[in-house]
């Protein structure tokens, strides 16, 4: 959410009315998150002004670890150097921090082919935006789920009942503390996720939802301390259910 979010701020940068802006003092702490989406706190440090240049030599972008040839235009400018000052500068404090397994594992070389272009600045900001808005559909749509044997039909459902929330078994990147809470496309996608995690038993698909509109799943090691619930729906793995716990 927040490098789309970036993304997004960066391509209206790139086009602004202005022209191309460029946010010279470009650090984490120049960043907030408002209402899901990031703003720049301090504009003192942006400019719209572009290197002048006789020639391509002229053009070279120097970060600390890394160099970019650009060429210059007709009029005396670098090409795009404000852009990717920006995108290269977004792809080393944020990407290469967030980006990496923030995603489901099919969706992740996605994410590592987003982060080698924009590293080696092959993309510009509106390729970037158009591979993170294809990410994205993806990830809301369910189309990223593999083919594979429906495991739904592996758990019994029990409906009008939830678990007591309770401190239970940990997983990453969980949604809280106390246990394993991940956001799912749905409760097939549950099962497939408890079927991984040797130490689930049982889950329940929340009410609650994410930025993406995806509900979040609540897995736990026992089935146990079953409470009445009309809305929701828990999920029992045959092999761990008996007719006494039932």
């Amino acid at each position: 959410q927040i490098c789309l979010s970036l993304v997004k701020l960066l391509f209206y940068l790139a086009h602004s009315p202005l022209g191309s802006i460029v946010l010279l003092d470009f650090q984490p702490r120049q960043f907030v998150m408002v209402d899901g989406n990031l703003k720049v706190t301090d504009m003192d440090d942006a400019s719209t002004e572009e290197l002048s240049c006789k020639e391509d030599n002229d053009c070279t972008l120097e970060f600390p670890t890394k160099s970019f040839p650009l060429k210059c235009s007709a009029v005396g400018k670098c090409e795009g150097i404000n852009e990717k000052k920006n995108l290269f500068n977004a792809y080393r404090y944020f990407f290469t921090y967030l980006l990496p397994y923030s995603a489901p594992p099919p969706l992740q070389p996605f994410l590592s082919d987003i982060l080698n272009a924009t590293g080696d600045l092959r993309y510009g900001i509106n390729e970037t935006l158009k591979a993170f808005e294809k990410v994205l559909h993806l990830y809301k749509s369910g189309l990223y789920l593999q083919k594979r044997p429906l495991l739904l039909k592996e758990y019994i459902s029990l409906k009008g009942f939830r678990t007591v929330e309770a401190e239970d078994y940990k997983c990453w990147p969980s949604y809280s503390h106390l246990g394993c809470l991940l956001s799912v496309h749905s409760a097939e996608e549950a099962a497939a996720i408890c079927n991984s995690q040797s130490q689930c038993q049982s889950f329940i698909v929340t009410q609650q939802r994410t930025w993406t509109g995806r509900p979040l799943a609540s897995f736990q090691s026992s089935p146990t301390d079953l409470i009445p619930d009309v809305n929701a729906v828990v999920y029992i793995k045959r092999s761990a259910s008996s007719g006494e716990r039932l």
